[in-house]
């Protein structure tokens, strides 16, 4: 099978489902802390058709892969509304927490998985073992990667909104007005600037440095599931 094609069938949906957890741990969160919006616009399922954006969570992604360019994507938000919840400043904080959280958790989850797939290998896999390795190997690097990217503090990223809970009141309401720059100084600082500036080296001086640290950790504990 073409090389392409098969890290395309092992990452995309690797990266749907980080995307679908992510999404739905926000709104269960939400629940949790007294906003049912989510709940009454049908969004706490973990069906990816009510969550997936078919440019941002499938097109987008797989022409950044193939391209060799920074993976990212996003799903459709999933509602919420910080004045139904109990406390609206602390809610905020913490229902932003919970989709990198819950990204971290499946790390974990994928980490186990990869290091009892490989348990009592001798020798380098081949066929669909080795498939199924490279499948849970991008799982566990897919979720860092999501979890790490959104808690940078760049609205409408996570992290945006965790800095915004931190930050007294007047500095709160500036930084917010931000929130609509988002995503255009976002393609700006990972696609537009390294792509005319190369040897400034944002993402691989900024993004990558965590995300290769907190995957070392859970390959470890993949190595120490296998038996290591």
């Amino acid at each position: 099978m073409n090389e392409t094609l098969l890290t395309a069938l092992a990452l995309i949906p690797a990266l749907v489902l980080a995307i679908v957890f992510h999404e739905v741990s926000h709104g269960w969160t939400a629940l949790a802390l007294g906003d049912p919006t989510a709940k009454e616009r049908r969004r706490l399922s973990l069906n990816p058709i009510r969550h997936v954006d078919p440019v941002g969570t499938v097109l987008l992604p797989g022409i950044l892969a193939m391209t060799g360019a920074p993976v990212f994507g996003w799903a459709k938000p999933v509602p919420v509304n910080k004045w139904r919840l109990n406390n609206p400043r602390f809610g905020m904080m913490a229902v932003a927490a919970a989709g990198p959280g819950s990204n971290l958790v499946l790390a974990a989850v994928g980490a186990v998985a990869l290091g009892l797939v490989a348990r009592g290998l001798t020798a380098p896999p081949e066929g669909a073992l080795g498939v199924v390795l490279m499948s849970l190997n991008y799982f566990v690097l897919i979720n860092i990667f999501l979890a790490l990217f959104n808690l940078l503090p760049v609205p409408p990223f996570d992290g945006s909104h965790i800095v915004e809970g931190l930050l007294p009141a007047p500095a709160a309401e500036a930084y917010a007005k931000l929130r609509p720059f988002g995503f255009p100084l976002l393609f700006l600082l990972l696609l537009v600037i390294p792509w005319l500036f190369p040897g400034l080296g944002i993402v691989e001086k900024v993004v990558l440095p965590p995300v290769i640290w907190a995957q070392e950790q859970y390959l470890h504990l993949a190595w120490l599931v296998a038996g290591g």
